[in-house]
C-alpha cells in the first residue's frame, strides 16, 4: 500500500491535528454543556486514529524500503 504524497500529507494531517482537535473539543464541551456520548467519540478517536496511524507507518514502511532497494535512499 502506497500512497501518493498528497493523499499521505492529507491523512496524516486529519490523524496529528484535524481528528484529535475535534475529539478534544467534542469531550470538552460536553462536560460543560451535557452532550451525549463523550466517552464513546474519544474511545472511537482513538482507535481511528489508531488505525490510521498504522496505515500511514506502512505506507511509511513500503516507501522507505523501496527507495533503500532502488538506491534512492540516503
Amino acid at each position: 500500500m502506497k500512497l501518493n504524497d498528497k493523499v499521505y500529507d492529507i491523512l496524516k494531517w486529519v490523524t496529528m491535528v484535524v481528528i484529535p482537535a475535534l475529539t478534544a473539543a467534542y469531550v470538552g464541551l460536553a462536560a460543560i454543556w451535557g452532550f451525549p456520548y463523550a466517552a464513546e467519540v474519544s474511545k472511537t478517536s482513538a482507535v481511528v486514529c489508531t488505525l490510521l496511524g498504522a496505515l500511514l507507518g506502512v505506507s511509511t514502511a513500503q516507501y522507505n524500503k523501496e527507495m533503500t532497494d532502488h538506491g534512492d535512499g540516503q
